[in-house]
C-alpha cells in the first residue's frame, strides 16, 4: 500500500479563452487523513475562484486518480488547455512517453568568463529565452514536442502548423514562449544525425531549413558572431530587461544532458531565478516557498502572486526571480513570481540553486 509520501499528488491548471471569455479551472488530488479527495476551483482569470469537491467522502488513491483523470478529460474536451495564455495545444495519446532524446543543458558562468567569451571568436552569442525548453520532432505526419526530461508533450497548434510547412523530417531544439517557438539548433535532418557535427555546421543547416518556408510562429534565434555583434546584442538584451545570454562553441558537437562543469554551451543570467516548491498559501495573494537542503526542506520566504496568475497549490513547483538570497535565512530578496514549472520535479528544487548576497557568509 502506498503511503502519502510515496504517492504523487497530482494537480493541473487549465485555461479557456475565446472572445470575451477568459476562464480558469484547477483540479487537485489532496490527502485527507490516510485517504484522498479531489477538489476543484473555477472562475474568471484574476478573480476569486469558486471551489468544490468531486469526493464528498475520501477515497483511496486509485479512486481519486480515476476521478481526477475523468475530470481533466471532460474539461479538455470542452476546449480548456494547459497553455496559460489559453492557447490550443496538440495532445498526443503518447503524452509522457519517454523518447530517449534529451537536450543539451547549460552551465552558468560569472561575469569574468563573460568578458572573455565576448571577445573569443570561437564562440557565438544568442539570447537566453525566458520560456520552456523544448525539442520538436517531425517524422512524416507525426509531429511532437519533447520536454527537457525527454518526454513527449503537446505543441501549441500554431507551432504545429508551421512545423508542418517545413520540408523533410528533423529534430529542432529551442524554447517555447506562448504560441511561438524560438529555435537555435538542428539535431537530426532527413535521417542524418547532426549532433556529432560542429555547431557551426548545424547552424548553417538550420538557416537553410528556415529559408525553405514561411512561418509566423517559428523564429530563428539571432546569433552574434563578431565582437561588435556580441557587444550590440548584449547591450540590446540588457536594455530590454531580457533574461540573459548563451555562449556556444562553434566547433563543438551536441552532447545531451549537462556536464559536471563547464561545457561548450554556457549561460549568463542578468538576474537570478530559482525553481522552488509551494509550502503554504498565505492571505493577500502570496505563498511560502521552500527548497531541499542537506537538513531537509528549508523555507525561502514568501512571494506575491500577481493578479494575472492563478495561485498555485501546495506542492506545486514554481519559478521565482530574485535579486539574491539572504545567507542567514535563505529568504529570497525582492522575489517576483514567474509561473508554474511542469517540467521540473520536486526533487530538483535544491537549496544549492541559490545565489547569496555578495560578501555574505553562508
Amino acid at each position: 500500500m502506498q503511503t502519502l509520501e510515496q504517492t504523487k499528488l497530482e494537480s493541473i491548471t487549465l485555461y479557456y479563452r475565446e472572445g470575451t471569455s477568459d476562464k480558469v479551472y484547477q483540479c487537485q488530488i489532496e490527502p485527507a487523513g490516510e485517504r484522498y479527495v479531489v477538489n476543484f476551483q473555477y472562475g474568471r482569470r484574476g478573480s476569486t475562484l469558486n471551489t468544490g469537491t468531486k469526493t464528498n467522502v475520501p477515497v483511496d488513491y486509485a479512486g481519486a486518480k480515476r476521478i481526477f483523470d475523468k475530470l481533466v478529460k471532460e474539461k479538455t474536451a470542452k476546449g480548456y488547455t494547459p497553455g496559460e495564455h489559453g492557447i490550443p495545444y496538440t495532445a498526443p495519446e503518447t503524452n509522457d512517453r519517454f523518447t530517449g532524446i534529451l537536450p543539451q543543458l547549460l552551465n552558468s558562468i560569472d561575469e569574468a568568463e563573460v568578458d572573455r567569451l565576448l571577445i573569443n571568436p570561437g564562440y557565438v552569442m544568442q539570447q537566453k529565452f525566458d520560456g520552456r525548453r523544448m525539442l520538436v520532432r517531425k517524422d512524416g505526419e507525426q509531429i511532437h514536442g519533447i520536454n527537457k526530461k525527454g518526454l513527449l508533450i503537446g505543441l501549441p497548434v500554431t507551432v504545429f502548423k508551421d512545423v508542418c510547412a517545413l520540408p523533410g523530417n528533423f529534430i529542432l531544439d529551442g524554447e517555447c514562449i506562448g504560441d511561438h517557438f524560438h529555435t537555435f539548433d538542428l539535431l537530426v535532418q532527413d535521417g542524418e544525425d547532426l549532433r556529432p557535427t560542429p555547431y557551426k555546421d548545424r547552424l548553417v543547416a538550420l538557416m537553410n531549413l528556415w529559408a525553405s518556408a514561411q512561418h509566423r510562429h517559428l523564429h530563428f534565434a539571432d546569433t552574434a558572431f563578431t565582437n561588435k555583434q556580441k557587444a550590440e546584442l548584449w547591450a540590446e538584451l540588457k536594455a530590454g530587461n531580457e533574461e540573459g545570454v548563451v555562449f556556444k562553441k562553434l566547433n563543438a558537437a551536441y552532447t545531451p544532458d549537462r556536464p559536471n562543469h563547464g561545457g561548450p554551451q554556457l549561460k549568463y543570467k542578468f538576474y537570478s531565478t530559482v525553481s522552488c516548491v509551494v509550502s503554504r498559501i498565505n492571505t493577500q495573494r502570496s505563498v511560502e516557498v521552500r527548497l531541499l537542503g542537506e537538513d531537509g526542506w528549508m523555507s525561502c520566504g514568501n512571494v506575491t502572486i500577481p493578479a494575472n496568475h492563478i495561485i498555485p497549490v501546495v506542492g506545486k513547483v514554481v519559478e521565482v526571480r530574485y535579486l539574491y538570497a539572504i545567507p542567514q535565512s535563505n529568504a529570497l530578496y525582492q522575489p517576483v513570481y514567474l509561473g508554474p514549472r511542469s517540467d521540473i520535479d520536486v526533487e530538483e528544487c535544491l537549496l544549492t540553486q541559490l545565489k547569496y548576497k555578495p560578501g555574505g557568509e553562508l
